[in-house]
Parts: structure tokens; C-alpha cells; sequence
């Protein structure tokens, strides 16, 4: 082992240690506030960890290695698509984040499938409603899972120079510690430390990107490889008109305003935060993790020929960077891909130990006895239960993947979350809409050779029709919605 590769060891070593602290210090505030603390971190976080949550999760394992790949294989239509999350999560922020936290905190909502159910009045119709739309959370955020477990294990493999399923062990294994002591106080101070890095990564990678070519000759390359690189005759993988890489704006405001893993940091922002605030932050942070896909370029035209495009990332820091700065920048690259790694993990456990137990049990209560040791429980089965599903998944792009579990998730929840902040609908329009969503989406994504955001927008559409259409049919009325616990 030579002296980076021990380098390397040290920064992994030490980065754990921080990780874990936080997660210690963390579960000082789950014990305040018991399982509103672990779901919610107590509706404590201030505008600039709210911000840094919602970024670092956004922009993570695809952001970093998905989407250079995607740039590499298919162009400059990345770059662009890539760019379009920034002021669409803004947009999310300062439109509709703090109309959705003032409601939750109304009716104590701690996850978004408790949301769905109380703001279509509660009882049994409700409890119903909270299960479907956690068992659907879970399937779907699993299959994102294994995605980002995959991410940083083949990133983590290299970086120490071992085997990827050690590496992913390594990596999930200290995200489970820190999340199941912490909660979402423990995943959101992270994510905080962890897009700072990133952001920083960010600027490094620009500086040795644009100070090392000319750009007449990087265009030039570019064009003697194809022209479509710059210049495309359509927006793949998003669609098969130029005009399709435009819907990414609202699939990316979608994105953060309705999938659950998102929107739940909304009712976790304290009472007091201005939204402006947020938005600002966001807009600064996100911008510069939009310039990330630029590396699958900077690959294609000046780096060794790739058989799979997700190792542009990799191969990018091992060929171009001095290998202390490169073993520095890939622990940065690591927290993004853990950024959004442990908010899934919490999402899904929240959904197991939370939902499904308040949906399946008419009598279960809020920090009812044992609640917060089941929501710690189900960190760590559902954490393991991820890498096992990684290591016998079959070839996969990491974008695709991804897409398929936050695009249909998306689709599914954009009814009961987003349609009915403007219009009213029932329990019926509510489960047509999470079903049609889940089938038009993941169908369309899996059995035809739509674009990208194509099928999840559509399955949005789908949703949102059925979530009006079948409340009409079924007479609409619902009652007011309830701050009660179900």
C-alpha cells in the first residue's frame, strides 16, 4: 500500500468519524422529542441546513457519476438537462414549501404518506391511503437505493483499491450507523458538511477543467468525434425532440416538491424560517453542482476511450488530477452519493416503522412505546436489505435506475401531495391516482422507448387526471382534514 493509497484510507477513516459524531450528537435531539425527532429532526432545521439538505440530496450519485456518464454517452443535451434542477428546486422552495410546512404542522404530519392520509380527512379511508402510499414509497425507493449503494461502492472500490462489494459494505454500513442513531437531524447536518464538499469539489474540478484546454479546441475535438455531441439532432435520452430536455424543469420541480425523500424536509424546517432565505441558498448551491456533467465532455474529448460511460467520473480524477487532490475530490463525490443514500434509507424505514404501523393498527399511536427502537430497526434491515438487492441486481445505467424509482414515485404521489394544495379531492381519487401513476410510469419507463422524464411526466399527467376524474365520480366530498392522530 503506498503513501496515497493510505491517504486515501485516513480521509475515509476520518470522514466515518465525523459522520458518526454527528449521528451521536443527533440522537440527543430524538431522545428530546422521541419519533418526531427521529422523523423529523424535531422541526428544528434553519434555512441554511434546510437548503444544504435539499441540495445534497438532489444532486448526488447521478449528479456525480450518473449524469458525467450520461454527458459522456449522449452529449451536451446533459448539461443542459442537468442545469434545469437548480431553479426548479428554488422554485419548489419558495413556492410550495412553506404552504405544505404550515399545513403538516397543523395536523402534526411526520412523513408524507401520514400527509396524504390526513389531508383526505383521516380514519379508515386515511389509514388505507397511508399504507398504499407507503408500501409504494418503499418498493420504489429501494430500487433507487440500490442504485446510489452501487454508485458509491464501484467509486469507493477504486478510491481504496478493493473489492466493490467491500467497498459498499464499508459505505452503507456507516450510513446505517448514523441515521439509526440520528434520524433526520443526523441525515440533514450531515447532508450539510457533505455539500460543502461538494460544492468545493465543484469549483476544483472547473478550475482544472477550463485552465487546462482551449476551448476552440475542445469544441473541435468534440466535432471530429460527432457532431451530435454539441449540436443534436434530438434530446436523448430525454426524448426524440430537441424540445424534450425542457420538461426536465418540471419533472426536477416535481422532483423536489412531491417524492417523499424530498418533501419531507419542508415539515422539518422550523416555524420562524423564511423561504427566501432558503431559495437563495439553494440557487447558490445548486448552480454549482449543475456544472458537474461538464466532466463527461472534458472525457470524451481529451480522456481514454471508456467501455461504460459511468467511469467518466473515476476515470476523470485517476488521469487528471495529482493523486492526493483526486483521493480529496472522490470523498466529496462519496458524501454526494451518501447524501441522498441516507435520506432514502431514513424514507424507507420512516415508511416501514411509522406508516405501515399506523396504517395496519387502527389503536397505534404517535411515540407510542418501542416506536422510536422500531424506526431504528428498520434503518438497519432495510440498509442491509439494499445491499443485498445491489449485489444481485443485473446490469444497470445509474441514471436509468435512478430515474425509474424517483420518476415513478413522482408520478404516483403528485396527486394526493401537490394536485390537492389547489384542488380538494377524496380517498377513491387519491388511490386511483398513486396506482395509475405507479403503473403509467413504471410501465412506460420499463416497456417502450420514451424518454426519460417523458414517462414519468406522462404517468404525472395519468395521475393527476385520475386523482380529479375519480373523486368527481365518486362524489368529491372530503372532510376537512384533521390535526388529530389517525
Amino acid at each position: 500500500m503506498d503513501f496515497y493509497e493510505l491517504l486515501n484510507w485516513g480521509l475515509m477513516i476520518a470522514a466515518f468519524a465525523v459522520m458518526i459524531a454527528i449521528g451521536a450528537k443527533a440522537s440527543r435531539k430524538v431522545s428530546d422529542s422521541n419519533e418526531g425527532g427521529f422523523l423529523l429532526a424535531g422541526r428544528t432545521l434553519g434555512p441554511f441546513v434546510g437548503a444544504s439538505t435539499i441540495v445534497a440530496t438532489g444532486f448526488s450519485g447521478w449528479g456525480f457519476m450518473g449524469s458525467p456518464g450520461v454527458t459522456y454517452e449522449y452529449g451536451a443535451i446533459e448539461v443542459l438537462g442537468n442545469f434545469f434542477f437548480a431553479p426548479a428546486m428554488m422554485v419548489a422552495v419558495l413556492f410550495f414549501a412553506s404552504f405544505m410546512q404550515k399545513r403538516a404542522l397543523k395536523m402534526g404530519s411526520n412523513t408524507i404518506p401520514e400527509y396524504i392520509s390526513q389531508i383526505h380527512g383521516g380514519g379508515r379511508g386515511g389509514r388505507l391511503l397511508q399504507g398504499v402510499a407507503a408500501v409504494i414509497t418503499i418498493v420504489l425507493l429501494m430500487v433507487f437505493l440500490v442504485s446510489q449503494i452501487k454508485a458509491v461502492g464501484l467509486l469507493g472500490a477504486s478510491w481504496l483499491d478493493i473489492e466493490m462489494t467491500t467497498s459498499a459494505w464499508l459505505m452503507i454500513s456507516v450510513i446505517i450507523i448514523y441515521t439509526m442513531w440520528g434520524g433526520l437531524a443526523a441525515v440533514a447536518w450531515t447532508d450539510t458538511v457533505m455539500v460543502c464538499g461538494m460544492a468545493l469539489a465543484a469549483v476544483v474540478i472547473m478550475v482544472q477543467m477550463f485552465t487546462s484546454v482551449d476551448l476552440t479546441d475542445w469544441v473541435a475535438r468534440l466535432n471530429a468525434i460527432d457532431t451530435n455531441l454539441l449540436n443534436p439532432d434530438t434530446a436523448a435520452p430525454y426524448g426524440a425532440s430537441k424540445s424534450s430536455v425542457y420538461l426536465v424543469f418540471p419533472y426536477a420541480f416535481l422532483f423536489a416538491a412531491v417524492l417523499p425523500y424530498m418533501s419531507v424536509r419542508f415539515l422539518a424546517f422550523r416555524p420562524d424560517v423564511k423561504m427566501h432565505t432558503v431559495g437563495v441558498y439553494v440557487a447558490i448551491l445548486g448552480g454549482l453542482l449543475s456544472l458537474i456533467p461538464i466532466v463527461g465532455l472534458y472525457m470524451r474529448a481529451f480522456g481514454p476511450e471508456l467501455d461504460l460511460a459511468d467511469n467518466a467520473m473515476p476515470m476523470y480524477l485517476e488521469t487528471f488530477l495529482h493523486p492526493a487532490l483526486q483521493g480529496l475530490i472522490t470523498l466529496f463525490i462519496i458524501f454526494a452519493m451518501k447524501s441522498t443514500a441516507n435520506s432514502m434509507l431514513h424514507t424507507v424505514a420512516s415508511a416501514t416503522s411509522h406508516d405501515l404501523r399506523l396504517a395496519l393498527n387502527k389503536d397505534a399511536q404517535h411515540d407510542s412505546p418501542g416506536a422510536l427502537r422500531i424506526n431504528r430497526t428498520a434503518v438497519v434491515a432495510l440498509g442491509l436489505l439494499g445491499l443485498l438487492m445491489m449485489m444481485y441486481a443485473p446490469p444497470f445505467m445509474l441514471s436509468w435506475l435512478g430515474i425509474l424509482g424517483s420518476g415513478t414515485l413522482l408520478a404516483a404521489m403528485i396527486g394526493p401531495v401537490f394536485i390537492s394544495t389547489f384542488w380538494q379531492g377524496n380517498v377513491a381519487g387519491a388511490l386511483a391516482a398513486m396506482l395509475v401513476g405507479f403503473c403509467t410510469s413504471g410501465g412506460l419507463m420499463m416497456f417502450s422507448d420514451l424518454g426519460w422524464v417523458e414517462g414519468p411526466l406522462i404517468g404525472a399527467l395519468a395521475s393527476s387526471v385520475s386523482y380529479v376524474g375519480v373523486s368527481l365520480l365518486t362524489g368529491r366530498p372530503t372532510p376537512a382534514y384533521r390535526s388529530s392522530a389517525i
